[in-house]
């Protein structure tokens, strides 16, 4: 008995089309998940692009403080030479000044009174100076303070006078006629003259101390 062949069964129509929808999903979920991974490598390159300038940035701005303030110290440095070297010139031109006029005037003979003990490291007008300090209600420091202050602008000579500047006495007062308020006798007098330039540290600088910064900070007070 002879067998008939079976005819080869066709796919349903909407079988292939089912098949036909799926691979096209296929490939768009696959290039929507291309496109998204190259879209995070794009941001990822931008990000770290942005964080290394960022990062140059930041350096330069660093770079470029530091050596600002390096200038403003070299600056502060050659300031403060110029000014050491003005006061030095200042210091040099009263003591020529005081050569000058050598024996022409003599200082008032002061009797000032005992000078306290705690005092008594100082000696001549620095002593008077000490004394009339703790008189004035301030101590030891100020004293210090002044001492070191009036040695640079005069030596605490009572005729120490600059002619450029009409700077006098002990204080350097400027014009020297301002300290006839504590005595006639106000260019020669040590006392007076020591009296009048500490009304005007306290009434500038509050106290002698004050007026030794600013006299380190600028040159003169």
């Amino acid at each position: 008995m002879s067998r008939q062949r079976r005819a080869p069964r066709r796919a349903h129509p909407a079988t292939g089309r089912l098949i036909v929808r799926t691979l096209a999903v296929l490939t768009l979920l696959g290039g929507v998940a291309a496109a998204t991974r190259l879209d995070e490598t794009e941001q990822w390159q931008a990000d770290t692009l942005n964080s290394g300038q960022a990062q140059i940035a930041a350096q330069a701005e660093s770079a470029a403080l530091t050596l600002q303030q390096h200038q403003l110290l070299v600056e502060a440095k050659d300031r403060a030479a110029a000014e050491a070297k003005a006061a030095a010139a200042r210091a040099a031109a009263v003591e020529k000044e005081v050569s000058r006029r050598g024996a022409a005037r003599t200082t008032t003979p002061v009797d000032f009174g005992p000078i306290p003990s705690s005092c008594q490291e100082f000696s001549g007008n620095r002593a008077i100076g000490c004394a009339l300090v703790l008189a004035a209600g301030m101590d030891l420091t100020q004293m210090a303070c002044l001492n070191k202050l009036w040695t640079r602008e005069s030596g605490w000579n009572p005729l120490a006078h600059n002619k450029s500047s009409g700077a006098h006495g002990i204080p350097q007062a400027v014009p020297g006629s301002k300290m006839g308020k504590f005595g006639a006798d106000w260019e020669t007098n040590p006392a007076v003259q020591i009296k009048w330039g500490l009304e005007y540290i306290k009434n500038r600088y509050g106290t002698p101390c004050g007026a030794w910064q600013q006299s380190e900070e600028e040159g003169w007070y």
